[in-house]
């Protein structure tokens, strides 16, 4: 995946608390075999009218925000379901890094198993970022992934961050990748837990070779 150290970018601002799933990636948009064309879908009912057109007083089609790569928002970002579809198309649209004061268990999981960051504020810190997005032109933000921190001109704002995740973005690994550094580690307990139980030795081959027979 594509490392995300240091995102200097627009940011929209998206005031709507429980925003789910749906909303970010409506249920049309998921018949699909593949990722491609999930760009479309990505928050359709806010950002079209039921005839195609562009909504003009949504943000994500208002001047200077075509380039927007992070989104500030409100409590509970990301909840609903669980399809991946939701991050998926965030990304195709660009963004790489959702700002707000909590998140859908599963969504938030979801992110950082694809590159996206999901950066968890205070609702103080959340409320005054918004405040500074939210003006009549565009504004840029500041992530600092390494330093956990989000800046705008001289406001600077901390974001809670597992050192596991931040490792993740640093260095562009899935789920599989940060798995797959500890791999060392994952043999020396296997071999201590081999000899502490040697009746659990080798128990998968087993049982595989038992349902084969």
């Amino acid at each position: 995946m594509e490392k995300l150290v240091l995102l200097k970018a627009v940011a929209a601002p998206l005031p709507i608390d429980n925003l789910d799933t749906d909303q970010i990636m409506p249920k049309q948009f998921l018949r699909g075999i593949d990722k491609k064309g999930l760009d479309r879908g990505t928050f359709y009912n806010l950002r079209f009218n039921p005839d195609g057109t562009p909504k003009k007083d949504c943000v994500f089609n208002r001047p200077g925000y075509e380039n927007t790569k992070i989104i500030v928002s409100s409590p509970n970002f990301g909840c609903g379901s669980s399809r991946e579809h939701a991050v998926w198309g965030l990304m195709q649209i660009g963004i790489r890094a959702v700002i707000a004061p909590s998140f859908g268990e599963i969504f938030y999981s979801n992110c950082f198993n694809n590159g996206l960051l999901a950066a968890k504020v205070s609702r103080k810190d959340g409320a005054e970022i918004l405040r500074a997005v939210s003006g009549e032109t565009p504004a840029e933000l500041t992530v600092d992934v390494a330093s956990r921190t989000i800046s705008s001109g001289n406001c600077s704002w901390p974001f809670a961050l597992s050192d596991r995740h931040r490792e993740m973005l640093l260095e562009g690994l899935d789920m599989v990748g940060a798995t797959l550094k500890d791999l060392d580690l994952i043999r020396e307990f296997k071999l201590r837990h081999e000899a502490e139980f040697p009746w659990m030795a080798g128990l998968p081959a087993k049982a595989k070779d038992r349902l084969e027979s």
